[in-house]
């Protein structure tokens, strides 16, 4: 008796519910990031994710006021698909060292920290990926020792680049990673306090590819296309930007947020690789802006775009970290399949040359 009195009620209970349905008033959180807006995939870092190299920088980046931050159009993050993503932010700025990236009253290019303005944009955004890339501008200052070896070609001075870089290289990586971690942990912080779970949102942090490389053909180490002695030009490729990653891998871990290993990703499409053909390749040759040198407050960035990834490189790594985001694997690498993609591929440590 009691057992059908039971069934009788809920029998009730269900008939109410399908034919009244919830409240329609009643608010519903969606899954996943919390707060109100589109679900947003965001960049933050430097120049090989602010755009540099790609071109059409919005005019806002491209020197006004002061703000050489060149966000392209064509940049990573707008191309990257992410199933219910229908917004991209980039927030990188050319230049950025970590501690731009992260939280404090520091700016770059007339711009705040990063990770304050991310602060800002989970107001009215559901941020579901953040992806980074940093460190290169800290202590190892990769884009001022590319120019270095440039300035060893331009004077042909006696000794390759690298044999004074490579002197204290492992002291620079080891004292970058820590400041790397402190970024990522900063953007951690701020979405927990804007009441993110961890398993709300991805949050990757990527190496960076070789511009440049041992193979480029005599014709083109000029100032026609890549103005670097053969020596200098396989150190980075082969030591520089592996040794970079390796330490980078180590940032992520200690940080426990995903890592993208980039330091292959440009092989065979190095600057200049292409010779007479530059259409394969996936970076910028030596490139000046011959209109900027005609003022005197933008020629000294006529030549910020060299050996960056152009618009090509940005859909590469774009099509990769896609395929990457769509896993749930820790860390993977970023290498060109059959078809001439890239394509996340299992992570094995980069192997490098003293």
């Amino acid at each position: 008796m009691l057992g059908a009195l039971v069934l009788a009620a809920v029998t009730v209970l269900v008939a109410v519910f399908v034919f009244t349905g919830p409240d329609p008033d009643s608010p519903v959180d969606p899954p996943g990031p919390p707060g109100t807006g589109p679900l947003t995939v965001v960049s933050l870092g430097d120049s090989t994710l602010s755009g540099e190299g790609a071109g059409d920088y919005t005019a806002d980046t491209d020197g006004k006021d002061g703000n050489w931050c060149h966000r392209s159009p064509h940049a990573m993050v707008h191309q990257i698909e992410l199933t219910g993503v229908t917004e991209s932010v980039n927030l990188a700025c050319s230049g950025a060292p970590s501690r731009h990236v992260g939280l404090g009253d520091v700016t770059q290019y007339t711009e705040p920290s990063q990770t304050q303005q991310l602060r800002e944009l989970v107001d009215d955004h559901r941020v579901a990926a953040v992806i980074v890339a940093v460190g290169a501008n800290d202590d190892p200052r990769f884009s001022r020792l590319i120019s270095e070896c440039f300035t060893s070609w331009f004077l042909d001075q006696e000794a390759p680049c690298s044999d004074r870089i490579k002197q204290d290289w492992q002291n620079r990586l080891d004292a970058m990673v820590p400041k790397v971690v402190g970024a990522l942990e900063d953007i951690k912080q701020v979405l927990k306090d804007a009441g993110y779970e961890r398993s709300d949102y991805e949050l990757v942090l990527q190496s960076y590819a070789s511009p440049i490389g041992p193979d480029i053909p005599e014709k083109w180490r000029n100032l026609n296309g890549c103005p670097f002695r053969t020596e200098d030009l396989r150190w980075v490729a082969e030591t520089g930007a592996t040794t970079l990653t390796e330490a980078l891998r180590s940032a992520a871990q200690q940080a426990d947020v995903r890592f993208l290993d980039l330091s292959r990703a440009g092989s065979g499409h190095e600057a200049c690789s292409g010779g007479d053909d530059a259409s394969e390749e996936w970076f910028t040759r030596f490139t000046v802006r011959w209109d900027d040198l005609k003022e005197v407050e933008r020629a000294t960035h006529a030549v910020q775009e060299s050996f960056h990834p152009n618009a090509a490189g940005h859909e590469q790594f774009a099509r990769c970290m896609s395929e990457f985001l769509a896993t749930n694997d820790r860390e993977a690498a970023c290498l060109e399949g059959e078809d001439g993609n890239l394509h996340a591929a299992p992570a094995t440590p980069s192997r490098a040359d003293s």
